[in-house]
């Protein structure tokens, strides 16, 4: 080959490199491409926005009568799974109109949401929308490594303005805060990044991309602090929030842990029984993947195997002594042993919804969805929630609200649900009429009168203050 010829060549290749790169070079070399401009582009896709509705009622008034009104909230939320799985803060769900709970991607189309869990302890609620296409998920980063002045970025929906970005530092770490007498945080990240209204639930992010913490809170009066509970903190709370033995009535038989240090994210497991144990699962074992997805943490793990079926056999790939090996894993019936989804957890934060169905004889009778709740009020062992009130029930007609815990019904406490199946099964139950019920709002006790049979909407019903401790 001629010198002339090597020369041509060499000509051509180095043309084809140059066009290849010249795009790169210039993503490289544009001022305005930043490190922050970068990381929002990665995540700002997996950030939503939330609109839900309340309905309020004056604060002297209870029953027939009361002129409610609607009250519109805005919140954020962090997809946590392609099949439209996100997260956002308890305080954005806690009490609105169900059927309000409305979710925007950033794409701008429209879901109606259900809730799937929350943990009112930690301020953390999951979500469910049934999106049209797989949804992009939020990079995941760690709190473990963060430092004192480290760049981060808040995205939300703060006052409604849509898809709004703020940068700060991290100003401090391992904050407690007490935002009132029922809700403290701790162990907070604390930002100079404007966090506002309507940035609750959305991300905290890092210079990287990946979100490490949850935007939560802001000092009212303060300016330029905000704080967001730590990613490493939140995943604990979603792994139980994602329980596959509380929301499928599965069982893998895993115990794990997670470690996670700088980029190094792993779950650990510490112990194996039923399930996990046939499968070969040793203590001490990495789990790696699921089906060829990859597993950061023990949420990641719950959040694969949700929703499937235990006739279908899972690839399971663990790292132990440093080399791979592909398990099988069946997931086994737990149904038999544990009450039904819409109770609380054995840990008393989580609390797992279930929707309102029509045959369900309490939302059919009185139009309430209920959960069992803990009360602070020493008068009473516990009561049950309300979560939703349905419109033209006689539970709306006498002013009961969501919100609401109901604490007892004609002489009976109501604690759980066998206690209001009781009442309602009762065969002297049309004796009871009109039906007295008792409520706490904040902390104080109100009863009122239920019609069981349709009851006109005008009826005057008058609220009172109930003296009496004893509903038994």
């Amino acid at each position: 080959m001629t010198t002339k010829c090597q020369t041509l060549i060499a000509f051509c290749i180095g043309m084809v490199l140059f066009v290849i790169a010249a795009p790169l070079m210039a993503e490289e070399t544009d001022p305005r491409m930043t490190p922050l401009v970068r990381a929002v582009q990665r995540v700002q896709t997996s950030v939503v926005n939330i609109h839900t509705e309340k309905t309020t009622y004056p604060d002297e008034a209870l029953f027939a009568g009361d002129k409610p009104r609607k009250v519109s909230g805005m919140g954020s939320g962090i997809i946590i799974d392609p099949r439209g799985y996100l997260v956002t803060n308890h305080h954005v769900i806690n009490g609105v109109d169900l059927d309000s709970l409305q979710v925007t991607l950033h794409d701008g189309s429209m879901y109606h949401a259900e809730i799937v869990s929350y943990d009112s302890k930690h301020d953390l609620a999951v979500l469910k929308i049934s999106a049209s296409n797989s949804l992009e998920v939020m990079p995941l980063g760690t709190s473990s490594d963060l430092r004192l002045g480290e760049s981060v970025i808040a995205l939300g929906n703060p006052y409604g303005y849509k898809h709004t970005v703020t940068a700060g530092i991290v100003s401090s770490l391992s904050r407690d805060v007490e935002v009132n007498e029922h809700q403290t945080y701790e162990n907070l990240i604390q930002t100079d990044t404007s966090i506002n209204p309507g940035n609750s639930g959305g991300p905290l992010v890092n210079m990287l991309g990946e979100v490490i913490g949850i935007n939560v809170a802001i000092r009212a009066g303060a300016q330029r602090i905000g704080f967001a509970i730590p990613i490493d903190d939140a995943r604990v709370v979603i792994r139980k929030l994602l329980s596959i033995e509380r929301l499928d009535h599965h069982a893998h038989g895993l115990i794990s842990r997670d470690h996670k240090t700088g980029k190094q994210k792993e779950m650990i497991v510490e112990a194996s029984r039923g399930p996990a144990l046939k499968a070969g699962l040793q203590t001490g074992d990495v789990i790696v993947a699921v089906n060829n997805q990859t597993v950061l943490d023990a949420a990641d793990f719950e959040r694969l195997l949700l929703g499937k079926s235990i006739e279908e056999a899972f690839t399971v790939v663990v790292r132990r002594n440093n080399e791979k090996q592909e398990l099988k894993l069946h997931l086994a019936d737990s149904s038999s042993r544990k009450e039904d989804s819409g109770h609380q957890s054995a840990d008393h934060n989580v609390v797992f919804q279930t929707p309102a169905v029509d045959d369900d004889p309490i939302w059919m009778t009185l139009g309430l969805r209920l959960i069992p709740t803990a009360v602070t009020s020493d008068r009473y062992r516990g009561g049950m929630k309300v979560l939703d009130v349905r419109k033209d029930s006689t539970a709306s007609r006498n002013g009961i609200r969501s919100g609401d815990v109901l604490v007892g019904l004609h002489k009976w406490e109501t604690v759980n649900y066998d206690n209001i199946s009781y009442v309602l099964e009762h065969p002297q139950l049309q004796s009871f009429a009109p039906l007295r019920f008792f409520i706490l709002r904040g902390q104080e006790t109100r009863y009122g009168n239920l019609q069981l049979s349709p009851a006109s909407p005008g009826a005057n019903v008058s609220a009172h203050v109930a003296t009496q401790t004893n509903i038994r």
